[in-house]
């Protein structure tokens, strides 16, 4: 922990943006704005030409950037430079940018809709590396997370299910495709049994539709 005020970069393509957090964190003596940067990868140079102590405690981090996107730059600041804290400050509230930024090494989200006390009290609390989060992000972040759990590792899916939920996606019945994989009908049954237990769902045809909501099946 500094004795001085806590250290503040601020990273976002918007001149109107960085201007106006620049102008509002000068008001608040427990910080200082002592860096600026327009893209992710103007923010990387920057951070890498700086002696580790010029660097800012904390990185606020647009996402949606030109050249280098704020999780991209937010990974590579993290992989290195120790210490420093980087909260994501964005318009954006999809599953997926959440889960990428999170996993990138961003310790808060937060949308630039919120409060410019919710702001301050992200900043203090990043700098005590405490994640901040409201419950719509918290909300996203468990959503993203369970469907990328779902898609990378197909529900726990042993080979054959997959290629018998293709072919059940594919409109085929259990004669079918017993013939073509194969296998006898009772063998079928179990798999189609099996597929049911571990896609939690009922019959064939929400089979089908889960196998094609997941891109699948074309």
């Amino acid at each position: 922990m500094s004795n001085g005020p806590i250290k503040v970069m601020i990273v976002d393509d918007h001149d109107m943006v960085r201007m106006g957090l620049k102008t509002y964190l000068s008001l608040e003596p427990q910080f200082e704005v002592m860096a600026e940067a327009c893209d992710g990868q103007q923010a990387v140079n920057r951070i890498d030409e700086m002696q580790a102590d010029q660097r800012p405690h904390i990185i606020l981090m647009d996402l949606m950037m030109p050249n280098m996107n704020g999780a991209e730059a937010t990974r590579l600041i993290n992989a290195r430079h120790e210490g420093i804290k980087i909260i994501i400050l964005t318009s954006f509230l999809e599953d997926d940018l959440v889960v990428e930024a999170i996993e990138a090494g961003a310790v808060s989200y937060v949308l630039k809709t919120v409060s410019a006390e919710e702001l301050i009290y992200a900043l203090q609390g990043a700098y005590r590396g405490m994640p901040v989060m409201t419950g719509d992000v918290a909300q996203a972040l468990t959503r993203g997370i369970r469907q990328k759990t779902v898609q990378g590792d197909t529900a726990g899916l042993t080979d054959r299910e997959k290629e018998v939920l293709l072919l059940i996606a594919e409109g085929k019945s259990n004669k079918e495709i017993g013939e073509e994989l194969h296998i006898s009908i009772k063998t079928v049954k179990t798999h189609v049994s099996n597929l049911l237990m571990k896609c939690e769902l009922e019959d064939r045809t929400q089979l089908a539709i889960y196998a094609h909501r997941q891109g699948w099946v074309s």
